[in-house]
Protein backbone atom coordinates (compact mmCIF):
# COMPACT_ATOMS: atom_id res chain seq x y z
CA UNK A 1 0.00 0.00 0.00
CA UNK A 2 1.41 3.54 -0.84
CA UNK A 3 2.46 5.63 2.14
CA UNK A 4 1.04 9.45 1.76
CA UNK A 5 3.29 12.19 3.05
CA UNK A 6 1.08 15.34 2.99
CA UNK A 7 3.56 18.01 1.60
CA UNK A 8 6.05 15.13 0.36
CA UNK A 9 7.55 15.51 4.15
CA UNK A 10 10.50 12.62 4.51
CA UNK A 11 10.28 12.15 0.61
CA UNK A 12 13.41 12.05 -1.10
CA UNK A 13 12.49 13.06 -4.92
CA UNK A 14 16.13 13.21 -5.99
CA UNK A 15 19.60 13.36 -5.70
CA UNK A 16 22.08 17.20 -6.05
CA UNK A 17 25.15 18.19 -6.01
CA UNK A 18 24.26 21.15 -4.81
CA UNK A 19 22.77 21.92 -1.61
CA UNK A 20 22.00 20.18 1.65
CA UNK A 21 19.93 21.23 4.48
CA UNK A 22 20.33 18.99 7.45
CA UNK A 23 17.49 20.48 9.84
CA UNK A 24 17.97 18.36 13.25
CA UNK A 25 21.73 19.75 13.18
CA UNK A 26 20.64 22.97 11.91
CA UNK A 27 23.29 22.63 9.12
CA UNK A 28 23.30 24.08 5.48
CA UNK A 29 25.69 23.12 2.86
CA UNK A 30 26.38 24.56 -0.39
CA UNK A 31 28.20 22.42 -2.80
CA UNK A 32 30.31 20.42 -0.01
CA UNK A 33 31.22 24.02 2.34
CA UNK A 34 28.97 25.03 5.07
CA UNK A 35 27.36 28.34 4.69
CA UNK A 36 29.19 29.69 7.80
CA UNK A 37 32.04 29.35 6.17
CA UNK A 38 30.61 30.98 3.05
CA UNK A 39 29.31 34.02 4.79
CA UNK A 40 31.43 36.58 4.69
CA UNK A 41 34.45 34.98 3.17
CA UNK A 42 33.54 34.83 -0.10
CA UNK A 43 31.34 37.02 -2.74
CA UNK A 44 27.37 36.17 -4.24
CA UNK A 45 29.36 36.41 -7.62
CA UNK A 46 31.77 33.45 -6.23
CA UNK A 47 28.42 31.70 -5.05
CA UNK A 48 27.36 31.64 -8.34
CA UNK A 49 29.87 29.91 -10.04
CA UNK A 50 30.22 27.42 -6.78
CA UNK A 51 26.55 26.36 -7.58
CA UNK A 52 26.94 26.37 -11.39
CA UNK A 53 30.15 24.28 -11.15
CA UNK A 54 30.16 22.65 -7.86
CA UNK A 55 33.31 24.66 -6.98
CA UNK A 56 34.66 27.72 -5.89
CA UNK A 57 36.30 30.10 -8.68
CA UNK A 58 40.08 30.60 -8.92
CA UNK A 59 41.10 34.10 -10.05
CA UNK A 60 40.58 33.88 -13.81
CA UNK A 61 37.47 31.94 -13.47
CA UNK A 62 35.91 34.47 -11.01
CA UNK A 63 36.93 37.18 -13.36
CA UNK A 64 35.33 35.53 -16.85
CA UNK A 65 32.02 34.78 -14.78
CA UNK A 66 32.00 38.66 -13.29
CA UNK A 67 32.77 39.66 -17.41
CA UNK A 68 29.86 37.79 -18.52
CA UNK A 69 27.35 39.11 -15.35
CA UNK A 70 28.14 42.64 -16.02
CA UNK A 71 27.96 41.72 -20.01
CA UNK A 72 24.26 40.34 -19.80
CA UNK A 73 22.42 43.45 -17.36
CA UNK A 74 20.50 45.45 -20.32
CA UNK A 75 17.13 43.79 -20.78
CA UNK A 76 15.27 44.76 -24.10
CA UNK A 77 13.29 47.83 -24.39
CA UNK A 78 10.00 45.65 -24.29
CA UNK A 79 10.12 44.14 -21.42
CA UNK A 80 10.75 48.33 -19.82
CA UNK A 81 8.12 49.61 -21.65
CA UNK A 82 6.26 47.23 -19.77
CA UNK A 83 7.91 48.03 -16.41
CA UNK A 84 7.01 51.62 -16.94
CA UNK A 85 3.11 51.03 -18.23
CA UNK A 86 2.69 48.26 -15.05
CA UNK A 87 0.24 49.62 -12.69
CA UNK A 88 1.96 51.73 -9.98
CA UNK A 89 -0.13 49.72 -7.55
CA UNK A 90 1.01 46.10 -8.14
CA UNK A 91 3.24 43.94 -6.09
CA UNK A 92 6.57 44.19 -7.40
CA UNK A 93 7.13 40.51 -7.23
CA UNK A 94 3.85 40.01 -9.34
CA UNK A 95 5.62 42.12 -11.80
CA UNK A 96 8.92 40.61 -11.57
CA UNK A 97 7.39 37.41 -12.16
CA UNK A 98 5.76 38.51 -15.61
CA UNK A 99 8.95 40.61 -16.75
CA UNK A 100 10.88 37.00 -16.43
CA UNK A 101 8.44 35.05 -18.28
CA UNK A 102 8.26 38.18 -20.61
CA UNK A 103 12.09 37.98 -21.04
CA UNK A 104 11.86 34.18 -22.75
CA UNK A 105 9.89 35.96 -25.83
CA UNK A 106 13.03 37.75 -26.85
CA UNK A 107 15.79 36.22 -28.53
CA UNK A 108 19.02 38.40 -27.16
CA UNK A 109 21.34 35.49 -26.27
CA UNK A 110 25.11 36.09 -27.22
CA UNK A 111 26.18 33.18 -28.93
CA UNK A 112 29.78 33.99 -28.14
CA UNK A 113 29.73 33.15 -24.66
CA UNK A 114 32.41 29.55 -24.38
CA UNK A 115 28.86 27.88 -22.34
CA UNK A 116 25.73 26.17 -23.68
CA UNK A 117 22.43 27.95 -24.37
CA UNK A 118 21.20 26.80 -21.17
CA UNK A 119 24.08 28.48 -19.09
CA UNK A 120 24.00 31.17 -20.79
CA UNK A 121 20.61 32.00 -20.42
CA UNK A 122 20.93 31.21 -16.49
CA UNK A 123 23.58 33.64 -16.55
CA UNK A 124 21.59 36.01 -17.96
CA UNK A 125 18.87 35.80 -15.51
CA UNK A 126 20.97 36.28 -12.65
CA UNK A 127 22.18 39.54 -14.08
CA UNK A 128 19.09 40.57 -15.36
CA UNK A 129 16.70 40.09 -12.29
CA UNK A 130 18.15 42.42 -10.27
CA UNK A 131 17.67 45.52 -13.07
CA UNK A 132 13.90 44.08 -13.40
CA UNK A 133 13.22 44.89 -9.30
CA UNK A 134 15.10 48.51 -9.48
CA UNK A 135 13.67 49.73 -12.91
CA UNK A 136 10.30 48.61 -11.54
CA UNK A 137 10.62 50.16 -8.00
CA UNK A 138 11.51 53.72 -9.65
CA UNK A 139 9.33 53.43 -12.49
CA UNK A 140 6.17 53.33 -10.23
CA UNK A 141 7.97 56.10 -8.45
CA UNK A 142 7.85 58.54 -11.53
CA UNK A 143 11.81 58.00 -11.85
CA UNK A 144 14.34 57.70 -14.82
CA UNK A 145 15.61 54.50 -15.41
CA UNK A 146 19.83 55.03 -14.52
CA UNK A 147 21.61 53.27 -17.46
CA UNK A 148 23.21 49.86 -16.09
CA UNK A 149 26.73 49.92 -15.00
CA UNK A 150 29.21 46.87 -15.71
CA UNK A 151 31.93 48.11 -12.96
CA UNK A 152 30.42 46.93 -10.10
CA UNK A 153 29.33 44.29 -7.85
CA UNK A 154 25.47 42.76 -8.31
CA UNK A 155 24.90 43.67 -5.06
CA UNK A 156 26.11 47.48 -5.48
CA UNK A 157 24.80 47.25 -8.88
CA UNK A 158 20.54 46.35 -7.65
CA UNK A 159 20.92 49.57 -4.58
CA UNK A 160 22.60 51.49 -7.48
CA UNK A 161 19.94 51.52 -9.89
CA UNK A 162 17.25 51.72 -6.53
CA UNK A 163 18.91 55.00 -5.45
CA UNK A 164 20.92 56.26 -8.55
CA UNK A 165 24.33 56.32 -6.62
CA UNK A 166 26.89 54.08 -5.57
CA UNK A 167 26.49 52.68 -2.09
CA UNK A 168 29.17 52.53 0.51
CA UNK A 169 31.19 50.01 0.58
CA UNK A 170 29.34 48.73 3.70
CA UNK A 171 25.84 48.78 2.43
CA UNK A 172 27.28 46.65 -0.44
CA UNK A 173 28.63 44.20 1.47
CA UNK A 174 25.95 43.82 3.76
CA UNK A 175 23.35 42.95 1.02
CA UNK A 176 26.07 40.54 -0.66
CA UNK A 177 26.56 38.70 2.54
CA UNK A 178 22.35 38.43 2.13
CA UNK A 179 22.87 37.49 -1.37
CA UNK A 180 24.70 34.97 -0.20
CA UNK A 181 22.51 33.30 2.04
CA UNK A 182 19.82 33.35 -0.06
CA UNK A 183 21.38 31.82 -2.47
CA UNK A 184 20.43 27.61 -2.27
CA UNK A 185 18.39 25.93 0.22
CA UNK A 186 17.84 22.89 -1.07
CA UNK A 187 14.31 21.22 -2.59
CA UNK A 188 12.29 24.16 -0.90
CA UNK A 189 9.13 24.82 -2.70
CA UNK A 190 10.23 27.39 -4.94
CA UNK A 191 13.47 25.16 -6.03
CA UNK A 192 11.45 22.27 -6.49
CA UNK A 193 9.01 23.79 -8.63
CA UNK A 194 11.32 24.97 -10.59
CA UNK A 195 12.53 21.30 -11.12
CA UNK A 196 9.36 20.42 -11.62
CA UNK A 197 8.54 22.27 -14.42
CA UNK A 198 12.12 21.71 -16.25
CA UNK A 199 11.16 18.06 -15.70
CA UNK A 200 8.41 18.51 -18.14
CA UNK A 201 11.39 19.86 -20.92
CA UNK A 202 9.89 23.45 -20.87
CA UNK A 203 12.28 26.24 -20.73
CA UNK A 204 14.12 27.72 -18.28
CA UNK A 205 12.06 31.09 -18.11
CA UNK A 206 8.78 29.27 -17.35
CA UNK A 207 10.24 27.04 -14.74
CA UNK A 208 11.87 30.45 -13.06
CA UNK A 209 8.49 32.21 -13.66
CA UNK A 210 7.01 29.16 -11.50
CA UNK A 211 9.69 29.57 -8.66
CA UNK A 212 8.48 32.90 -8.32
CA UNK A 213 5.26 32.26 -8.02
CA UNK A 214 6.05 30.04 -5.62
CA UNK A 215 8.37 32.25 -3.35
CA UNK A 216 5.80 34.47 -3.45
CA UNK A 217 3.52 33.38 -0.94
CA UNK A 218 3.61 33.52 2.71
CA UNK A 219 4.38 30.63 3.79
CA UNK A 220 7.66 30.92 1.89
CA UNK A 221 9.45 34.17 0.37
CA UNK A 222 7.15 36.29 1.42
CA UNK A 223 7.43 35.51 5.10
CA UNK A 224 9.75 38.48 5.22
CA UNK A 225 7.44 41.01 4.46
CA UNK A 226 5.36 39.63 7.22
CA UNK A 227 7.63 40.11 9.63
CA UNK A 228 8.33 43.92 9.34
CA UNK A 229 4.44 44.21 9.27
CA UNK A 230 4.28 42.69 12.56
CA UNK A 231 7.15 45.01 14.26
CA UNK A 232 5.18 48.01 12.72
CA UNK A 233 1.83 46.46 14.24
CA UNK A 234 3.58 45.95 17.71
CA UNK A 235 5.03 49.41 17.46
CA UNK A 236 7.75 49.40 20.80
CA UNK A 237 9.66 47.06 22.83
CA UNK A 238 7.54 47.92 25.73
CA UNK A 239 4.33 46.22 23.77
CA UNK A 240 6.28 43.08 22.78
CA UNK A 241 5.40 40.77 25.26
CA UNK A 242 1.52 41.66 25.40
CA UNK A 243 0.94 40.96 22.03
CA UNK A 244 2.85 38.23 21.26
CA UNK A 245 0.67 36.71 24.33
CA UNK A 246 -2.47 37.28 22.40
CA UNK A 247 -1.24 36.50 19.32
CA UNK A 248 -0.80 33.04 20.87
CA UNK A 249 -4.07 32.99 22.35
CA UNK A 250 -5.51 33.77 19.36
CA UNK A 251 -3.18 31.33 17.66
CA UNK A 252 -1.72 33.37 14.95
CA UNK A 253 1.50 32.50 13.64
CA UNK A 254 4.71 34.75 14.61
CA UNK A 255 5.93 35.67 11.30
CA UNK A 256 9.86 34.43 10.98
CA UNK A 257 9.53 31.89 13.71
CA UNK A 258 9.93 28.39 12.95
CA UNK A 259 10.96 26.30 9.84
CA UNK A 260 9.31 23.22 8.10
CA UNK A 261 13.15 21.66 7.92
CA UNK A 262 15.07 23.39 10.93
CA UNK A 263 14.30 22.28 14.44
CA UNK A 264 16.74 24.14 15.84
CA UNK A 265 18.61 27.84 15.10
CA UNK A 266 18.54 28.34 11.52
CA UNK A 267 22.42 28.56 10.45
CA UNK A 268 21.63 31.57 8.27
CA UNK A 269 19.79 33.92 11.41
CA UNK A 270 23.05 34.49 13.41
CA UNK A 271 24.87 36.35 10.09
CA UNK A 272 21.44 38.42 9.87
CA UNK A 273 20.82 39.19 12.82
CA UNK A 274 25.13 40.64 13.25
CA UNK A 275 24.42 42.44 10.73
CA UNK A 276 20.57 43.83 11.65
CA UNK A 277 22.36 44.79 14.98
CA UNK A 278 24.97 46.87 13.38
CA UNK A 279 22.58 48.30 10.87
CA UNK A 280 20.15 49.80 13.96
CA UNK A 281 22.71 50.95 16.28
CA UNK A 282 24.03 53.25 13.31
CA UNK A 283 20.44 54.28 12.48
CA UNK A 284 19.90 54.86 15.98
CA UNK A 285 16.83 52.96 15.27
CA UNK A 286 17.51 50.23 18.13
CA UNK A 287 13.72 49.65 18.23
CA UNK A 288 13.66 47.15 15.49
CA UNK A 289 15.96 44.44 16.70
CA UNK A 290 14.82 45.31 20.36
CA UNK A 291 11.29 44.27 19.41
CA UNK A 292 12.89 41.09 17.51
CA UNK A 293 15.30 40.06 19.98
CA UNK A 294 12.36 40.06 22.62
CA UNK A 295 9.84 37.56 19.98
CA UNK A 296 12.84 35.31 19.60
CA UNK A 297 13.05 35.08 23.17
CA UNK A 298 9.40 34.70 24.18
CA UNK A 299 9.29 32.03 21.26
CA UNK A 300 12.22 29.96 22.39
CA UNK A 301 11.03 29.70 26.03
CA UNK A 302 7.47 29.25 25.36
CA UNK A 303 7.27 27.07 22.29
CA UNK A 304 10.54 25.64 21.83
CA UNK A 305 10.54 27.82 18.27
CA UNK A 306 13.63 29.33 16.69
CA UNK A 307 13.61 32.42 14.17
CA UNK A 308 14.55 31.84 10.56
CA UNK A 309 16.15 33.66 7.89
CA UNK A 310 13.11 36.08 7.27
CA UNK A 311 13.07 37.11 10.85
CA UNK A 312 16.16 39.06 10.57
CA UNK A 313 16.61 39.74 6.43
CA UNK A 314 13.63 42.06 7.22
CA UNK A 315 15.30 44.25 9.82
CA UNK A 316 18.22 44.13 7.14
CA UNK A 317 16.55 45.03 4.20
CA UNK A 318 14.76 47.59 6.28
CA UNK A 319 17.92 49.61 7.27
CA UNK A 320 18.93 49.61 4.10
CA UNK A 321 16.18 51.50 3.32
CA UNK A 322 14.11 49.26 0.83
CA UNK A 323 10.86 49.11 0.80
CA UNK A 324 9.30 46.20 2.35
CA UNK A 325 7.63 45.09 -1.14
CA UNK A 326 10.88 44.23 -1.87
CA UNK A 327 11.98 42.44 0.33
CA UNK A 328 10.86 39.16 -1.50
CA UNK A 329 11.80 40.54 -5.06
CA UNK A 330 15.23 40.61 -2.89
CA UNK A 331 14.92 36.67 -1.79
CA UNK A 332 14.41 36.24 -5.75
CA UNK A 333 17.19 38.22 -6.48
CA UNK A 334 19.80 35.73 -4.36
CA UNK A 335 17.76 32.42 -5.08
CA UNK A 336 18.05 33.51 -8.93
CA UNK A 337 21.43 31.51 -9.21
CA UNK A 338 20.15 28.41 -6.89
CA UNK A 339 17.10 28.06 -9.38
CA UNK A 340 19.24 28.25 -12.52
CA UNK A 341 21.66 25.90 -11.16
CA UNK A 342 19.11 23.36 -9.96
CA UNK A 343 17.33 23.02 -13.48
CA UNK A 344 20.36 22.99 -15.42
CA UNK A 345 20.99 20.11 -12.90
CA UNK A 346 18.10 18.53 -13.26
CA UNK A 347 18.39 18.82 -17.39
CA UNK A 348 21.15 16.98 -17.17
CA UNK A 349 19.69 13.85 -15.88
CA UNK A 350 16.10 14.59 -16.22
CA UNK A 351 13.38 12.27 -14.95
CA UNK A 352 9.86 13.58 -15.23
CA UNK A 353 8.10 14.31 -11.98
CA UNK A 354 4.87 12.51 -11.96
CA UNK A 355 4.32 11.33 -8.07
CA UNK A 356 0.92 9.30 -7.30
CA UNK A 357 -2.23 10.46 -5.12
CA UNK A 358 -4.53 8.55 -3.41
CA UNK A 359 -8.13 8.87 -4.32
CA UNK A 360 -10.64 9.75 -1.16
CA UNK A 361 -13.72 11.19 -3.05
CA UNK A 362 -17.20 10.11 -3.75
CA UNK A 363 -17.10 5.85 -4.00
CA UNK A 364 -16.05 4.36 -7.42
CA UNK A 365 -19.12 2.98 -9.40
CA UNK A 366 -21.12 6.56 -9.18
CA UNK A 367 -24.21 6.43 -12.25
CA UNK A 368 -25.28 9.24 -14.30
CA UNK A 369 -28.69 10.63 -13.69
CA UNK A 370 -30.08 12.76 -16.64
CA UNK A 371 -29.85 16.41 -15.49
CA UNK A 372 -33.54 17.24 -14.97
CA UNK A 373 -34.05 14.61 -12.56
CA UNK A 374 -31.17 15.46 -10.15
Amino acid sequence: MAVVSKGLEGIVAAETRLGEVRGQEGVLFYCGYDINELAGKVSYEEVVHLLFYQRLPNRAELDKLTTALRAEREIPQGVIDYLQSAPKSARPIDVMRTAVSMLGCYDTMRHDLDMSHEQATAIKLVAQIGVIAAYFHRARNGQSLPPVRKDISEAAHFLYLMTGEVPTKEAEQTLDVAYVLHAEHGFNASTFTARVVASTLSDMHSAISAAIGALKGPLHGGANEGVIHMLEEIGSPDKVDAWVEDALAQKKKIMGIGHRVYKVLDPRAPHLRDMAVKLTEQLGEPKWIQMSERIATIMRERKSLNANVDFYSATVYYSLGIPTDLFTPIFAIARMSGWTAHVLEQWSENRLFRPMSEYVGRPYGQKVVPIDER
